[in-house]
Order: structure tokens, then sequence, then C-alpha cells
């Protein structure tokens, strides 16, 4: 089997509610997508979530890159040789993560369907399902209430509250959240980089009655050691997001003990086959993994769910970005039901975009 053509094209997908977090508010996101055509008929779908923010890029600089970089270098190769043609792009494509992603999810829905296998069976098939949280912007207090009671209704189990600007507010926010929603509700908290170890030490001691799952990158990313220091001072796991871009950005938090956890997102990680080797580095430390997102089309998100279901590792998903996307053309890739994940049934990443 050989590769035939390479097609990419973005999205503009406006999000039904607009929401903040520490150092942003998006209203809008931009996805790129990418179909691989083969020789035999199979043609292998990918996505690109590219954030200035976290991994530098933008849908211009990404649909460059695929032009410029990755449609001459992978033509005519065997898509099933998926470690040659990773090995070839990684050090091409340096700095631009999201890009290699869309092509590593490609090549892996293209080996499912060649197997005639979904994914998550090929990649090892720990699970067929898992829960998700739902992420609650920065919001004034009554609102985040209002937003955590309407996201049980519809069936989650566990809710994410994004905070990070102020401590204040956010001991409030978590208290408040927890007297709506019950005991029996998890609560994750993601201060996105926004506190000193002062205060996030502060956050932990006067929100130990909300009984926090865990708290996500509370200090600078740059900053190494103040994510140590945090979580070295409290019981409740630390779990490092933006602090975590690389293979050996794990190894590095993994050997100095700086984590009790650590969050993947394949938008990052530059997809599948690096997420894996992240997972099993975490796992050879003893440190659990969430699957995260960004702002992700359903078809991103099959992919991060598939690598989810296939490692026991994977503790934790929160794949939720594609929730208040419109016109997602790919809605549907993947199954919500009362807050849990599940895959289609279909090979591969189990979604088609129409040709």
């Amino acid at each position: 089997m050989r590769i035939t053509r390479i097609e990419f094209w973005p999205v503009s997908m406006k999000l039904s509610e607009p929401y903040s977090i520490a150092y942003e508010t998006i209203e809008e996101t931009t996805n790129v997508f990418v179909r691989i055509e083969t020789d035999r008929g199979i043609s292998g779908f990918g996505c690109a979530a590219p954030d200035v923010q976290i991994t530098g890029e933008t849908p211009d600089s990404v649909l460059k890159s695929l032009d410029n970089i990755v449609s001459p270098n992978i033509k005519a190769s065997d898509p099933l040789r998926l470690a040659m043609i990773t090995e070839r792009l990684t050090p091409l494509l340096e700095f631009q993560s999201s890009a290699l992603a869309s092509v590593d999810m490609a090549l892996h829905d293209i080996l499912g369907k060649y197997c005639n296998l979904p994914l998550w069976k090929l990649l090892g098939g720990f699970r067929d399902r898992i829960k998700t949280s739902v992420t609650i912007g920065i919001l004034p207090e009554q609102e985040t209430v209002a937003h955590a009671r309407e996201r049980i209704n519809q069936g989650f189990r566990c809710l994410k509250i994004k905070g990070g600007k102020d401590v204040e507010s956010d001991i409030v926010r978590i208290i408040k959240v927890r007297e709506a929603v019950g005991k029996d509700i998890e609560l994750r908290f993601d201060a996105n980089q926004g506190y000193s170890v002062e205060q996030a030490l502060r956050f932990f001691n006067e929100t130990r009655q909300a009984h926090l799952e865990l708290i996500e990158q509370p200090t600078p990313k740059g900053e190494p050691d103040m994510l140590g220091r945090v979580t070295s001072s409290v019981i409740i796991p630390i779990m490092a997001d933006e602090s975590l871009m690389t293979l050996r950005d794990a190894f590095r938090l993994a050997r100095r003990d700086l984590v009790d956890m650590v969050n993947v997102k394949l938008m990052k990680a530059g997809g599948i086959s690096v997420a894996v080797q992240i997972n099993s580095v975490a796992r050879s430390a003893g440190l659990e993994v969430m699957v995260g997102c960004m702002d992700e089309a359903a078809l991103s998100i099959a992919a991060g769910l598939h690598f989810a279901l296939a490692r026991p590792n994977v503790a934790y998903a929160d794949l939720d970005g594609h929730l208040d996307l419109l016109d997602d053309p790919t809605n549907g890739a993947v199954i919500l039901r009362n807050g849990t994940l599940f895959p289609t049934a279909e090979p591969g990443l189990g979604f088609d975009l129409p040709g």
C-alpha cells in the first residue's frame, strides 16, 4: 500500500458559549483537517488544533507545514510503516506538534481500517468506555454554580473548574460548587499556571472541605521547582499540563518527582505514537495519566479516546473540547452517554469525513 495524496483544509468553529481561563478567553477555534489517501482505496483522517499559547502554532502555520513538509515527505510511502514516517517527520516538524499529531492520527486511522479493527482494540483494548470531566471556565460565583448544576443535570459526574486569576474567588467558587452538587460528584481544579507557590498552598488549605480530586498545573510551566514544591507540600494529587510538552518533559518531571500525575494531550505530544511513549514513562515512575484536549473537533477527541481506552495507566479523561463547538463537521465521531465516552463501532478512529 502506498500514499497517493494528502489533503488538508481549515474549519473555523464558534463556541456556543465563550469561556475564560487564567490567561485568555476563547470564543472560537480553527481546526485543520487532514485526509491521507492510499492506492488501496483506504483513506485516513486526522485533525490539528493549533494554539499559539500552547503549541506555538496557527492554522496558517499548520497548513504551510502540511503543504511544504508533510506532503512531499510522505507521498509514495507505505502508510503502515508508521514509526518510519513519524521518525522522518518529527525533526522536520519541531515545535509544530499539532501538525504532526494530525498526520499521526490519519496514519493510525489507516492502520485500523486496514486491520478492520477499532483503534482502541489495536492499541491494547484495556477498556471500552471512560468517564470524562466537563470544564467550567472562570465565571462569577453564581454563574459557576448554575453551570455546575446544568452539567450534572446533563449526566456528568465529574466537573473541572477553571481558575488561576484570583485565588480568593477560586476558593469561594469551589466551596460553593461542592455545596451545590453534593459529595458524590468528582471535582477537579485547573489553575492554568496562575498561582505562586504560596497561593497554591493557600488554595489547597482553604478548599480541603471540598475534597478535590486533583489540582492541575497550579504554577508557571517554566518554573518546575515551583511545581515540585507544591507537590511535596500537599496531600492532594498535583498534575502537570503545560509543563508537559514532550517525551523528554515527561522524563524530567518523573525523574525529579515533581508531580503525581500528567495530562497528556495529543496536540502537545504530537499524536498517539508519542502519547504511548509518554504513558510508558509515567507508568514506570508511578504517575497516573489523564488524557486531555484543547478546543478540538470530535474527530480529534476520538483519537484521544482511543488512546485512553487502550492503556491501563490512563486513569482519567478530560475529553470535552468538542462539546460546545458549533458546526463541527465530525460531530458523531464519539458517543457521549451520561458523562461517559464511547467510541463508535467502526474501524480505525471510527469516523469518515465526506469525500
